[in-house]
């Protein structure tokens, strides 16, 4: 990094900008916590990964992984589930990376699954 003048700019190279943007998500690291770290705004580090996978600097995300799942086990959650939210029998809930949730009906077609997954993922 360098400062340039008295407005005090910061100049990243390609190699500090990609290493900011691979910091993400590596052992839990979330793109606030990163942030904060290098001293960049969040916004900032979404623009430079967009410009990334434009170039194709950026790996492809990694493809989803299917895990068994047994159904007959109930499941116990830390968290209570309000009363307002019900979730019918037939819904299923995926807890994803960074707290993000998806729930869709159980009969949803495996490969429109699989592109949600993706598209939330990549957000």
């Amino acid at each position: 990094m360098e400062i340039l003048g008295r407005e005090r700019r910061r100049r990243w190279s390609n190699g500090e900008r990609l290493e900011i943007v691979a910091a993400v998500g590596v052992n839990g690291e979330t793109l606030g916590r990163v942030a904060r770290r290098y001293d960049v705004s969040r916004s900032q580090i979404y623009q430079w990964r967009h410009q990334f996978r434009k170039r194709g600097l950026l790996p492809a995300p990694a493809e989803p992984t299917f895990l068994p799942v047994d159904i007959g086990a109930p499941m116990l959650s830390a968290e209570p589930v309000p009363e307002d939210r019900v979730v019918s029998p037939l819904m299923v809930e995926l807890c994803l990376a960074q707290g993000r949730r998806l729930r869709f009906d159980c009969g949803i077609d495996a490969a429109a699954l699989t592109r949600l997954i993706r598209s939330v993922e990549a957000a």
